[in-house]
């Protein structure tokens, strides 16, 4: 938290509020780590569920939701393996989890197999750079790892998303500036397994 601490106050907030915008229905927290989306979830008319594996973490989240007064049912899952049953939720929202999720291949599996047909997978990630700066991601990557809990500095989770074609793409932008770009969007799980890939727009990282 406090590495996150400037950007949570200057930069985040607009983003996390679109992944919480007009929640309803049941909603799982993919990677609630410290609960940094808890502040945005109270309010919503929603069945609120999150899982993190890290006890640390989860303890900090658990401490947050309490002083929120938030009911949110917290699980020490991962999100290779959910405890839910499939197409069980409307909404699944992960925020700055895929970068450090060991499988995040199966994770997005998992995400897609508890969404219901309709449901929504909203993202808020940061994925390698390009040219030069992707460069500099690859070889900073071994030790950035070891360092930084387990995230993975390089990985082009926005290429992962798009090539879902149990999704279709409602909305998705790449914010550029700084060390880390970062994709922001929303995906739709579909009733057929047949997405269609389409990009709404690109915008500066403000």
């Amino acid at each position: 938290d406090p590495v996150m601490s400037l950007a949570e106050r200057e930069t985040l907030p607009p983003h996390r509020k679109f992944l919480a915008d007009d929640l309803s229905g049941r909603v799982l927290d993919l990677g609630a780590g410290t609960g940094a989306m808890f502040p945005y979830f109270a309010g919503a008319d929603a069945d609120l569920h999150a899982v993190e594996p890290d006890p640390h973490m989860r303890a900090q989240a658990s401490e947050r939701a309490a002083d929120l007064d938030l009911a949110i049912g917290l699980s020490d899952a991962s999100a290779e393996s959910l405890p839910y049953e499939d197409d069980s939720f409307d909404v699944v929202v992960a925020s700055f989890a895929f970068c450090t999720i060991p499988d995040h291949e199966a994770a997005l599996s998992e995400a897609a197999r508890v969404l219901r047909p309709g449901g929504e997978f909203r993202f808020l990630e940061h994925v390698r750079g390009e040219g030069t700066a992707g460069r500099v991601h690859d070889l900073a990557a071994p030790g950035w790892h070891a360092v930084a809990g387990g995230c993975h500095l390089n990985r082009e989770t926005g290429a992962l998303f798009r090539a879902d074609d149990r999704f279709r793409l409602l909305e998705y932008e790449q914010l550029s500036g700084g060390f880390m770009p970062i994709i922001l969007g929303r995906m739709e799980r579909t009733r057929d397994g047949s997405g269609i890939r389409r990009a709404l727009g690109r915008v500066p990282l403000l």
